[in-house]
């Protein structure tokens, strides 16, 4: 496992959503390691409230969740990683903590989408590798949607 020492991962609740990790949490890349200290606040998965009965906050995924929440708020602001590496290292991180290949992929994607609404995280965004994936990848979950609406709105 990448994650060194995870089953010292223990937190504190701080209120209603976010939570304080009560040891530091160790993550050894590829090619670079991510220290979260301890204390680092985080509120696991951030997932829109309507999409939680497929994705809870926590899961297989709440490290992944964990470094990528530090990395947005620390390792992007630092200059140790760019937004859309961060994403990618989430899916991988994602894959490496088991996480199910379609909840992986609409969870990467949702992160991609989140990029717009960040200033920090926007420049880059439309780039040849992530953005056909995240298109493609959001027709596919639009589509659906969109026909069954149709449908109960012609019933």
């Amino acid at each position: 496992m990448p994650f060194q020492r995870p089953d010292q991962f223990t937190v504190r609740r701080v209120d209603k959503i976010r939570w304080q990790l009560c040891h530091a949490l160790q993550y050894q890349g590829k090619r670079q390691s991510f220290l979260i200290p301890a204390g680092y606040v985080t509120d696991f998965a951030t997932v829109p409230w309507f999409v939680q009965w497929f994705i809870p906050r926590t899961g297989v995924w709440t490290l992944a969740a964990v470094l990528h929440d530090w990395l947005i708020t620390h390792g992007i602001p630092a200059g140790l990683i760019t937004s859309s590496d961060c994403d990618g290292l989430f899916r991988r991180v994602l894959r490496e903590e088991g996480t199910d290949v379609l909840r992986r992929w609409l969870m990467w994607t949702g992160v991609r989408w989140g990029a717009l609404s960040s200033a920090t995280r926007r420049p880059g965004w439309l780039n040849w590798r992530d953005t056909p994936a995240v298109l493609v990848i959001s027709a596919g979950v639009l589509a659906p949607f969109v026909l069954l609406v149709v449908w109960l709105l012609n019933r």
